[in-house]
């Protein structure tokens, strides 16, 4: 069980863990004294945390473009960082940025995501990018809330949309991930401290238009109080089910924090919250723990295209760390049923430090077939936190 946050150190589930340390310091992400010895790849930029990617596919002329989110700091201020890359990855340019108004002058921002519309949704048009983050953690009063912008040229720039949830009490509200639902309404999935009964749980909630947020119900929440499911990233399967992975940190033991997944037939219903889910592994038994994220992509010959998980840390079946942690990343072409197989990363990270910065929630981005795949993971640079992208075959 991770210590419950509080300012000036919002600590997290290591789903929005430690990355209140370092969204907390004055501005740069320059908190732990990390490992010199920096990822493999190249760097994206000079500093950033919670790195996201997409692969535009609903912006006509701009289609094929990769997209990516990191959050960093000026001054203070938490600032969604958008670069863009014109070469399949091979090299980026800023292109804009998101500035939340709640989130300047110190006031906190966590876990952002990035998210390009695949249909219309009310009045926002195909194609539309989202980007939705954790603000506020460093409030006084603290009241966090899940605010959406949005971007119709191309990440240029940005307008507030929204707010999903604003939470009641001071503890927390993390980790936002975006996606549609089979009814064609736009679903908001995030991590949540405050009911009062559950260290944390997920919930999500709805809206036809990306304005009025309905529907705020929990999709994981366990029956022990002091378990802490968060994290969770879902992606559509071309058979219409989806997929969502989380960790679930736990009071201890060789699975706290320990990967899971779930499925949903509609986007919106995933069932009995205190279901769990499946943790998976590998055919020898090995399994991730922390910060994982899902990505998918079509590929010949499998009906439900490729997943690919990649976790912080890779664990031995008897819960030791593995050999391969920090620089493997996970596929299933069976729709996430039955063991998982090992790749390389195309990110080496070698640092063994459990905080917010090693291979914290890596952003996956695989080919339009299924066969390579891009990569951007964080590690420390000295005192830095640095984001590294690479390509890597699968």
């Amino acid at each position: 069980m991770h210590p419950r946050p509080s300012a000036p150190s919002p600590l997290r589930s290591l789903g929005a863990l430690l990355a209140a340390l370092a969204l907390l310091a004055f501005g740069a992400v320059t908190l732990g004294a990390g490992s010199a010895r920096a990822a493999t790849g190249t760097p994206l930029r000079d500093e950033g945390l919670y790195p996201r990617a997409v692969r535009l596919e609903h912006n006509g002329a701009a289609d094929g473009r990769i997209l990516t989110s990191v959050v960093t700091f000026d001054a203070g201020d938490g600032v969604g960082t958008i670069q863009e890359s014109t070469d399949d990855g091979a090299t980026f340019t800023e292109v804009g940025q998101v500035r939340a108004p709640d989130a300047a002058a110190g006031r906190g921002l966590c876990c952002s995501t990035l998210f390009e519309l695949p249909q219309q949704v009310g009045d926002l048009p195909e194609g539309t990018l989202l980007w939705s983050a954790s603000i506020g953690q460093d409030s006084s009063p603290r009241r966090m809330a899940v605010e959406v912008f949005r971007s119709n040229d191309v990440g240029r720039t940005w307008q507030y949309l929204s707010t999903v949830a604003t939470a009641a009490n001071d503890l927390g509200l993390w980790e936002p991930e975006l996606s549609v639902a089979a009814d064609g309404q736009l679903v908001a999935h995030y991590s949540d401290e405050t009911d009062g009964v559950h260290s944390q749980k997920l919930v999500a909630a709805r809206s036809a238009d990306g304005v009025q947020w309905s529907g705020h119900h929990d999709t994981v929440a366990s029956g022990l109080g002091t378990d802490r499911p968060g994290m969770a990233v879902v992606r559509r399967l071309p058979s219409g089910t989806y997929v969502m992975t989380y960790e679930i940190c736990t009071p201890g033991g060789q699975y706290s924090c320990v990967v899971h997944y779930r499925t949903s037939p509609d986007g919106w219903d995933w069932g009995d919250p205190a279901y769990l889910g499946i943790r998976p592994e590998t055919a020898d038994g090995q399994y991730f723990r922390h910060t994982p994220t899902l990505a998918w992509s079509p590929l010949a010959g499998s009906p439900e295209g490729r997943l690919f998980l990649v976790g912080q840390e890779l664990a031995n079946a008897d819960g030791s760390r593995a050999a391969g942690s920090g620089r493997t990343v996970w596929v299933n072409d069976a729709g996430g049923t039955g063991a998982w197989r090992a790749v390389n990363a195309p990110v080496a990270v070698d640092s063994t430090e459990l905080d917010f910065c090693p291979n914290y929630s890596s952003a996956l981005l695989p080919s339009t077939d299924g066969t390579s795949l891009f990569e951007i993971a964080t590690d420390w640079d000295g005192d830095v936190c640095r984001p590294y992208y690479a390509h890597g075959a699968v």
